[in-house]
């Protein structure tokens, strides 16, 4: 699966991730487990979803190490994309 990643490194709660996309996308928030799940392609848990609208802001919901993970779904094509943290 082809995907862009970004590890976010460790963030506390109420922090926020700013993600700005080209196109529509699959924007996951993971944490180290279910990122690691999400790569190998195992079962997983994650905040986010399908997104239409750039840019997109997400919460971190609490303190600890978090990832994201933009893909197409399974469709082809080229996205650019940008992430950073406030907060």
């Amino acid at each position: 699966m082809d995907f862009v990643h970004y590890d976010l490194g460790q963030l506390t709660t109420g922090q926020t991730v700013e993600v700005t996309l080209s196109i529509a996308a699959n924007v996951l928030l993971l944490d180290n487990t279910n990122f690691d799940a999400y790569r190998t392609g195992r079962r997983y848990s994650y905040f986010g979803g399908w997104v239409m609208q750039s840019p997109y802001r997400i919460g971190i919901p609490n303190s600890g190490h978090w990832h994201i993970a933009v893909d197409l779904g399974g469709a082809t094509g080229n996205i650019r994309t940008a992430a950073r943290v406030f907060g």
